[in-house]
């Protein structure tokens, strides 16, 4: 039997867009598996892994009404930093704050804040903000030397973002004590500000965009 050219399009268009099975594709369409298998065989979906079967539709329907949620939340956080930057400017050291985060502010993923420096000076201004800014206080972390005192390290540390030494984690940095000759400038490691929020990043990127449409 012969099957109309748009069917043998919409098969494969599911089979790219919803990532659907051959049985899943065949039930929907309403055609035999061996037809629907024909017409997508050369595209591949990812196997599921032993204990982690495919989703099922509804679980599929249900994971893209949850990323449609928080796209929403997301924007709207946007639009909120949009609208709060000129009053936020008026406060002392906004400005600067987002400024460092746009130099140094990690922006790899949309669902985290963290800048991370070895001046003091930077640490605090950035660590005043995160927290004003944040819903919840954020983690820390220092890169170390294997030659340095990590008590000492973290004690440095915790009083410059007034935090108890036990708050400071520790990372040893990949290249410790392979640099005989160095010249140590960061005697006291390099401190990171980490915090999950994916709404207060969605904000800091309206800011980071005004200050950057402004230098343009």
């Amino acid at each position: 039997m012969t099957h109309p050219p748009y069917l043998r399009e919409k098969a494969r268009a599911i089979r790219v867009e919803k990532r659907l099975t051959i049985d899943e594709i065949a039930e929907r369409l309403a055609l035999p598996r061996t037809t629907i298998y024909h017409w997508v065989k050369d595209i591949p979906i990812p196997r599921a892994r032993p204990g982690r079967p495919f989703p099922s539709e509804a679980q599929r329907r249900g994971n893209d009404s949850m990323r449609e949620k928080y796209r929403l939340l997301r924007e709207s956080a946007y639009a909120r930093g949009a609208s709060e930057f000129d009053d936020l400017c008026a406060v002392p050291t906004f400005r600067e704050f987002v400024c460092l985060y746009l130099a140094e502010g990690y922006k790899r993923t949309r669902h985290e804040v963290a800048i991370c420096n070895s001046d003091p000076a930077i640490v605090a201004l950035a660590d005043r903000w995160i927290r004003r800014l944040a819903q919840r206080p954020p983690a820390y972390c220092v890169q170390y030397h294997a030659d340095q005192d990590l008590r000492a390290v973290q004690t440095y540390w915790g009083e410059v973002v007034g935090v108890p030494p036990e708050r400071i984690g520790l990372q040893r940095k990949s290249n410790s004590g392979r640099l005989a000759k160095r010249t140590w400038r960061s005697e006291h490691g390099v401190l990171t500000i980490r915090i999950g929020d994916t709404l207060l990043r969605a904000r800091l990127q309206a800011w980071t965009d005004r200050i950057r449409a402004e230098w343009v």
